[in-house]
């Protein structure tokens, strides 16, 4: 590992610490009294979902739509897949509680089951940074809630823009008060990896499920199966 040499250590959160479709899953369940929708029912609807804050954040990035908080569009999202749901379930409940009660299951979502461990082994080598699209106020309730425990934590709200603007990655080398080439950026997305690289960051992929895997194409620096793993090649025992 010579050729890698870190100061700091800056994770992605949602989907490579958090397992985000299935805290999205819980909440989109309880808007029927019934089993009634069933499971492709409710894949279809976390799609609709993924879509709707993907495309909004994509337009914030772009400058089509001025800036609002992961709060509000995750309300704009749980409105549109309350309203599907009506659609496809008509004993669905989309009053404006339930809304508010699905907007709210994007802060409750489970660690994936090496993170709060991983987390642990490399805070013992690594100064930590969260670095995440999520809210001040979202972020807050999503360490709590899956026991992430950092150094700092950074929310994309402070850049008033969302990944993969590089004045989002630019919060946490700013923060550091390191070189970019110091900071090793951790992410399950090679769209995030791709824009922390091309501010200079040192670039990590961590395999999950739900994540967006490297194209031939992607040069990382690491590539690692889960959190231990990452440790591991890092030197941290």
């Amino acid at each position: 590992m010579a050729e890698l040499t870190i100061d700091a250590v800056v994770f992605d959160v949602l989907g490579t610490l958090v397992d985000e479709p299935a805290g999205l899953r819980a909440g989109i369940g309880a808007l029927t009294p019934s089993p009634a929708l069933d499971a492709p029912g409710t894949e279809r609807l976390l799609l609709l979902w993924q879509r709707h804050i993907e495309r909004e954040q994509r337009r914030v990035v772009d400058g089509d739509r001025p800036y609002l908080p992961s709060d509000a569009l995750d309300r704009e999202a749980a409105e549109v897949v309350a309203r599907a749901a009506g659609a496809e379930d008509p004993g669905a409940v989309a009053t404006p509680e339930t809304v508010e009660s699905l907007a709210r299951a994007a802060r409750r979502l489970p660690p994936w089951p090496d993170t709060v461990a991983g987390l642990a082994r490399l805070a013992g080598r690594f100064p930590l940074i969260g670095l995440s699209n999520a809210s001040r106020t979202a972020l807050l309730e999503l360490n709590a809630h899956a026991g992430l425990r950092w150094h700092q934590a950074l929310s994309a709200e402070d850049a008033r823009t969302y990944k993969p603007d590089p004045a989002v990655y630019r919060l946490a080398v700013t923060v550091a008060g390191l070189p970019p080439e110091r900071l090793l950026m951790v992410a399950a997305h090679a769209w995030d990896l791709r824009g922390a690289q091309a501010l200079g960051l040192r670039t990590a992929y961590v395999a999950r499920p739900v994540g967006d895997p490297p194209t031939p194409s992607d040069r990382f620096d690491l590539y690692a199966e889960d959190l231990a793993d990452l440790a591991g090649q890092l030197g941290v025992s």
